[in-house]
């Protein structure tokens, strides 16, 4: 049977993820009685699936330039007073052992279990509580403060931490349960959509490239407009997908197109001209296949319809072919959506927070932090770099 619920505490935290874990901590070693709620059977749920498992807690070269939001400036408080070095020293003194793997990322040796056991620990030595299972049913809020009714019982606090994320991975219980009492109180709410994620493309599109599944281009650039992005793309069934193609994901909009490159840093044209030069009768496949996937080296020069051997390809038919390799263009019709999204770009509108504290200007004792909030990090650690300085600077003040 699951212990009773306090009847008053001065913080209640609403969601047991990164954000709301830190920010209990930090809470509690002020002296303030805290509790943690989440409607989930265990903490962390979205730290234990990250990163295949073993969390990419952060990233050393996180800095405000590697986030989204309709206010860029307002991340930089929260970033410049607990950063990633901050959260490092947090993970050392816990023994944890980690290490970079490429762009500054930073996973553990181990399991991701053991930073939300590092949390939970942190918790407990600064007294905040944490009851699982736990939805929130009903509030009120007034001159004392916050009224919440939950499913165990009512609790009142003076502070009331919204930590409950966005709309992303539905399966692990993402809701829209922040942005619901954002609305209730009058709070401008940046309209979510799916980040990080899988572009998907049209029927005619697709037909070319769902053969190509399961391939991977490790070394190439996506950008869209003034934005690019030199990480791995992959195909798969349903479109791109790939750390290039995750990270373009944000900044691109319906309507749009992106521009990708297979062979970023090799003249393309230039290696085709050379090899006509020496060995004319090679297919254009098998030179291009000297630099992409065979596969794919297969499928663009079909795709531009060129069969002759190189000898038989005029300079312009070549240049065609480094067109379509490195300024390929794209116009994807959509992301494959909420179930496959890392993170939620959008969110509580920033203009209504103080970026000192995360409070809500308009409704004392209300906070908003990580996830639910309008700023969203670039793949590679920065959105849980975000959730653990939100997370820290709402906990000074809450």
């Amino acid at each position: 049977m699951a212990p009773a619920l306090p009847r008053q505490v001065d913080v209640l935290v609403i969601g047991a993820g990164a954000a709301g874990m830190m920010c209990a901590i930090e809470a509690g070693k002020r002296g303030r009685s805290v509790l943690v709620i989440d409607h989930a059977d265990a903490p962390g749920e979205k730290i234990r699936i990250s990163g295949g498992g073993r969390c990419n807690f952060t990233n050393l070269g996180a800095s405000p330039k590697n986030y989204l939001s309709e206010n860029p400036r307002f991340a930089i408080s929260a970033l410049a007073r607990y950063t990633q070095h901050d959260f490092i020293a947090l993970v050392d003194r816990h023994r944890i052992a980690w290490h970079e793997k490429t762009l500054g990322q930073l996973f553990c040796d181990g399991s991701a279990k053991q930073i939300i056991a590092m949390l939970v620990d942190e918790m407990e030595q600064a007294g905040a509580r944490l009851a699982l299972s736990t939805s929130v049913e009903g509030l009120t809020h007034g001159e004392a403060g916050f009224t919440v009714r939950l499913s165990g019982g009512t609790v009142r606090c003076a502070s009331l931490v919204l930590a409950s994320g966005g709309k992303s991975i539905p399966k692990m219980g993402a809701t829209g349960f922040a942005y619901e009492v954002a609305e209730r109180f009058g709070l401008k709410v940046v309209p979510p959509r799916p980040a990080l994620v899988p572009l998907t493309f049209a029927p005619d599109v697709l037909a070319r490239l769902t053969p190509l599944a399961g391939i991977a281009v490790e070394e190439a650039v996506v950008g869209h407009g003034k934005t690019r992005f030199a990480e791995a793309v992959l195909f798969t069934h349903r479109g791109l997908s790939g750390p290039a193609v995750l990270q373009i994901s944000s900044y691109w909009r319906e309507g749009d197109e992106i521009i990708a490159s297979l062979a970023p840093g090799i003249d393309v044209l230039a290696h085709l001209k050379a090899a006509r030069a020496r060995h004319g009768r090679q297919a254009v496949q098998t030179v291009l296949a000297e630099i992409l996937p065979k596969r794919l080296a297969q499928a663009i020069v079909e795709a531009e319809g060129v069969k002759a051997n190189l000898a038989d390809c005029s300079d312009k038919v070549l240049a065609r072919i480094d067109e379509a390799v490195n300024r390929w263009r794209l116009k994807p019709n959509g992301t494959e959506g909420w179930r496959t999204a890392e993170v939620t770009l959008g969110g509580i509108d920033t203009s209504s927070l103080d970026q000192q504290t995360m409070a809500v200007k308009s409704v004392p004792g209300l906070y908003a932090i990580g996830e639910a909030v309008d700023v969203t990090g670039w793949l590679g650690g920065y959105n849980f770099q975000w959730a653990w300085s939100s997370g820290w600077a709402a906990g000074k003040a809450a």
